[in-house]
């Protein structure tokens, strides 16, 4: 049976079917679906939400923001709550509690088993940026001894509270990882073979102390749907699964953009003014100061604009094609050490190829302006000039879009937060300094 996705026919059909029909709607519809509704009608959450069973709300909130969670969990009563926290994974737990305050963290593990509450206390202990933060415990392991026929058994019964059944990791007596084993190759293997006989060996697994960006980056290059989480001694501790990681990866993509714009990450589009404000003032107050910065370096050369006015309408022509330039290098250059296709082994070749696209832009870009130049001031230096200022501005745009957020990254700045706001101090002082220092230098051609 289907339903139709709209969000006002499923409020109905979840507040209104009887109890077999009500069975059979829950089984056909996906979480986000329900959760679509939840969040538009407000006031029929706590009805829709007392209607399902335990583990829908568990995949719910799976789905649900982290401090949602929280919040769609609130409104139960107590003996739901302990119900459908036995039903949620380690790591959406860790990532709810991670999110509320301590009175409320406190509340949580009151509703919660002593061994469970003992293994979520252990995954807040990591940073939650790493892969400890982020990864679960509920995991399939066997040992190598073990038959495909005991195995399936095995999977029968711990099957449904895993995270996932895709993958069943080997484990020796002290818990460290031997090897992984794909449901596929259990399922077309001999009953009575061995565990041992069918495993892979080489494991690929990620250190508990891994950045997430980086673990993203694992799972980007192999394709895996999950990867184990082990410490130093190769003692396996969890699971990351392919979902945490696309959730991780967007995360970070946002960071970077936000970043870049100069605006601080989590401000969303339906926050209030206030909210907004606090966010973007700092980095606006921060673009005043480099702008002064530049109106510094014009205010220099005030005698030689006084004496050639036509060099004020050709100021913003250079500053602003040096900041174009720039950011078109800083985009490549940040993406790229977030991606870790740039490192500091190629760096020297990824920079002289950065110069030879700057001096070639910028002589393209310098011919025309200077033509333009001497066409509207009707003295060929004039067009030598402004030629001239674009070729060195442009040049200098692209080495500071791949100098300044590589230096930062040594420097341990992220340099999606701050580079955006050097390079373009760096294009709009030299911009203005070589096009009117220039202009100086041949002011007697000029007027």
């Amino acid at each position: 049976m289907s339903y139709k996705k709209d969000v006002f026919h499923l409020r109905s059909l979840l507040l209104a079917l009887d109890e077999k029909e009500y069975e059979s709607l829950i089984e056909d519809l996906h979480p986000a679906d329900i959760l679509d509704v939840i969040r538009q009608f407000k006031d029929d959450r706590v009805d829709i939400l007392n209607r399902l069973p335990a583990w829908m709300i568990a995949y719910i909130l799976d789905e649900a923001d982290d401090k949602e969670k929280y919040e769609l969990l609130s409104v139960l009563p107590r003996p739901r709550k302990k119900e459908i926290i036995g039903e949620m994974s380690s790591d959406e737990l860790t990532d709810m509690v991670g999110s509320i305050t301590p009175e409320e963290a406190k509340e949580i593990f009151t509703n919660m088993d002593s061994e469970d509450a003992d293994e979520l206390k252990e995954l807040l202990t990591y940073n939650p940026e790493t892969a400890g933060g982020i990864m679960a415990k509920e995991f399939l392991s066997v040992t190598e001894n073990m038959t495909v026929e005991e195995t399936l058994e095995y999977l029968r019964k711990e099957a449904p509270g895993a995270e996932t059944t895709y993958y069943i990791y080997v484990l020796d007596e002290n818990q460290r990882l031997k090897g992984v084993l794909s449901l596929r190759n259990l399922v077309i293997s001999d009953l009575k073979a061995r565990v041992s006989d069918i495993m892979h060996e080489r494991v690929i697994s990620v250190p508990v102390t891994m950045d997430q960006e980086e673990v993203g980056h694992l799972f980007e290059k192999y394709g895996f749907l999950t990867m184990p989480v082990v410490d130093d001694k190769d003692k396996m501790l969890g699971i990351i699964t392919f979902d945490d990681v696309m959730n991780i990866l967007r995360e970070e993509t946002t960071e970077d953009i936000y970043r870049l714009g100069g605006v601080q990450e989590g401000e969303k589009i339906t926050g209030t003014v206030t909210e907004s404000v606090k966010r973007r003032l700092p980095w606006l107050f921060i673009n005043l100061l480099t702008a002064i910065l530049a109106s510094s370096t014009v205010s220099l050369f005030e005698g030689t604009i006084a004496r050639v006015v036509t060099l004020a309408t050709f100021m913003p022509i250079v500053a602003g094609m040096g900041g174009n330039t720039g950011t078109q290098t800083l985009t490549i250059i940040v993406r790229g050490l977030a991606l870790g296709e740039l490192t500091f082994e190629n760096a020297k070749k990824v920079l002289l190829k950065e110069i030879g696209v700057g001096v070639s832009t910028g002589i393209s870009i310098g011919v025309t302006v200077a033509l333009l130049g001497f066409f509207w001031a009707g003295k060929p230096v004039f067009g030598l000039v402004i030629g001239l200022s674009m070729l060195l501005n442009m040049t200098a745009a692209t080495l500071a879009g791949f100098l300044v957020p590589l230096i930062l990254k040594k420097l341990h700045v992220d340099p999606a937060l701050a580079s955006a706001v050097f390079v373009t101090t760096v294009t709009d002082v030299l911009g203005f300094f070589f096009f009117l220092g220039l202009a100086t230098v041949f002011i007697s051609y000029l007027t």
